[in-house]
């Protein structure tokens, strides 16, 4: 890795220490590309994990067709959630965790088998899936004013801050992903809705391609991570004082989270 992509990956460590964002890789290295975004990220997590971290699992970003034409792209990205990130359903968040966070919901995949690129189908997926939740992403953005490109967001973990795991355990054979709806609420006000259609048609098949693209940086989805496949609907900006809940519907239940 050449020198200036570690020093991203420091800025970005430090902006979430500090929680003051930056400015946008690309404002500074005009031809970025994805690939080195990805190396920035890498290094980012290397880091982590050298300070004591795990790796919990992976997110997938960018799975509705139209964050896809916003960032002009034409498939998701992802990044790494780590052990540090989790919070317990109806827990509370803290303001000075974040710099300028936005909530999400979707469905998270609990592996009981590893899954090894390039060739991972949808079967492969539900065969190596040991049950679905409910789940809250809350992501963050370490880029000011969430001014980012794809391969600023790329660089910046998938903007991943924190995510919350709804109660309900399911197995695939219990649910149809795709029918899958969800309605978020925001203190107690109807925000949006979505589907797990909207998601790639179906939630499984984000979880294929980030195995698959996973091989790509000799990297695979393991036994026992959460891999939180993508939200259903757009992003809500979250301020301190503000109560989130995600309704699944009967078999997957509520997710909810509090900021303070």
């Amino acid at each position: 890795m050449n020198a200036s992509l570690t020093e991203w990956s420091a800025r970005f460590l430090k902006a979430e220490k500090t929680r003051i964002g930056i400015a946008a890789p690309t404002s500074e290295i005009a031809d970025l590309d994805v690939e080195d975004a990805y190396q920035i990220q890498l290094e980012t997590i290397r880091r982590k994990i050298q300070s004591g971290l795990e790796v919990s699992g992976k997110k997938i970003g960018l799975t509705s067709k139209a964050m896809q034409e916003v960032l002009g792209v034409n498939e998701p990205d992802y990044g790494h959630l780590l052990d540090g990130m989790r919070v317990e359903n109806g827990g509370c968040i803290s303001s000075s965790r974040l710099i300028q966070p936005k909530v999400e919901a979707e469905v998270a995949f609990i592996l009981k088998k590893d899954l090894h690129g390039p060739d991972i189908t949808v079967d492969d997926v539900i065969e190596a899936t040991d049950y679905v939740v409910a789940a809250i992403e809350v992501v963050d953005s370490r880029v000011m004013d969430w001014k980012i490109k794809l391969p600023d967001t790329v660089a910046d973990n998938a903007s991943s801050g924190l995510y919350i795991l709804g109660d309900r355990k399911i197995q695939l054979r219990e649910i149809e992903l795709p029918s899958v709806q969800m309605s978020l609420y925001k203190n107690g006000d109807f925000m949006n809705e979505g589907t797990g259609e909207a998601v790639l048609g179906n939630p499984a098949t984000c979880v294929a391609w980030l195995a698959n693209k996973l091989h790509a940086f000799n990297g695979t989805l393991n036994a026992g991570e959460v891999i939180l496949s993508g939200a259903l609907s757009a992003a809500i900006e979250a301020k301190p004082g503000d109560h989130f809940s995600a309704d699944f519907g009967e078999k997957l239940g509520i997710v909810t989270i509090n900021f303070e």
